[in-house]
């Protein structure tokens, strides 16, 4: 289960969230991201030398254009972790290791001067010796001095400037998008990328539940278990990293959620939650087990905690089930 400490409270954070232009539930796009944030990324440049081009980039890499939960819920846009001088608040995922500390930050302002002063430790000196409209260099750069583990991490940031123009900033020219006509900003698939082809009938933004459905740029497709768990469908391929790229998101954390090790291999048209399962089915007591099932497979299937399943029926979370046993789905009552 995800531990979280965040300063100052989830209450106070929602707020701030709100005031920033970024009501929760609400995903937003490269363009909004940038229209937001730039002028902030060339005021740290003047103030501390780091090209906004370079800010822009990996705040939308590591925010996945604000959209993460590590943006949303702990204003942290640039990933950055905790380090033995950091005083303020924290917040656990797993990472390149399990429970990784990132820093919590007040406002997603907070953010960007934190990132700005990250860098002027000296490790990332020789940076400041690159010429200021040398993105390239830069993300270069950032990776060798061990900025980011990801092999491809200067591709992607050098990709996200060209795409969106960014280098112009760091000549003082402004960089402004205009919606194309006929498409919509937020929550809906993007002009440069396919969406996802729907059966007919289908009615965009809802389910045959009845529950809410989110189309990524990506071609994913995020539906509602019983209008309460957000959920993906599988495809061949897939593993914890690659959705987690996709959604956005922390590939350990989604892992945990399903009660599987974050390395797990997935098979096609597997259910898998990004969002914490429930306590409680909302709409059975009780599941009679058919031969070969575990006590996990009931546990994706009704959406409920694998530890509270375990707990309810006083078995063990790897227990296998004989045809007709009855599982609770529910606190049983005393």
């Amino acid at each position: 289960m995800l531990r979280t400490i965040i300063l100052p409270t989830a209450v106070v954070l929602a707020a701030a969230l709100s005031a920033q232009g970024q009501p929760p539930g609400q995903r937003f796009t490269a363009e909004e991201y940038i229209g937001e944030w730039k002028e902030v990324a060339v005021k740290k440049m003047k103030e501390h030398g780091i090209p906004a081009s370079i800010t822009l980039a990996q705040g939308l890499l590591e925010s996945g254009n604000g959209n993460s939960e590590l943006a949303r819920r702990s204003n942290n846009h640039f990933g950055i972790k905790c380090t033995a001088d950091w005083t303020g608040g924290r917040t656990y995922h797993d990472d390149d290791k399990k429970d990784d500390c990132f820093r919590v930050y007040k406002d997603a302002a907070q953010s960007y001067e934190d990132h700005a002063k990250f860098l002027q430790r000296p490790r990332y000196a020789a940076l400041f010796e690159l010429k200021p409209t040398d993105y390239e260099g830069w993300a270069k750069g950032l990776k060798k001095a061990g900025y980011a583990t990801d092999p491809n991490y200067p591709t992607k940031l050098i990709g996200l400037i060209e795409r969106y123009e960014l280098h112009k900033l760091d000549k003082g020219i402004d960089v402004a998008y205009k919606p194309k006509p006929g498409t919509g900003t937020t929550g809906r698939p993007s002009a440069s990328k396919p969406a996802t082809t729907k059966p007919a009938g289908h009615k965009p933004g809802r389910s045959s539940r009845g529950g809410d459905v989110i189309d990524f740029s990506t071609g994913r497709v995020v539906d509602s278990f019983e209008g309460r768990i957000k959920y993906v469908t599988t495809k061949e391929g897939d593993d914890f990293r690659t959705l987690a790229r996709d959604l956005e998101m922390t590939h350990g954390m989604i892992a945990r959620w399903n009660d599987m090790d974050k390395n797990a291999k997935l098979a096609a048209g597997q259910r898998i939650y990004i969002q914490p399962k429930r306590n409680a089915s909302k709409t059975s007591s009780e599941h009679v087990a058919v031969a070969g099932e575990t006590l996990w497979d009931v546990s994706q299937q009704y959406g409920v905690k694998l530890g509270k399943l375990a707990k309810y029926n006083g078995l063990a979370e790897d227990a296998k089930l004989s045809a007709g046993q009855r599982v609770l789905l529910r606190k049983p009552r005393r």
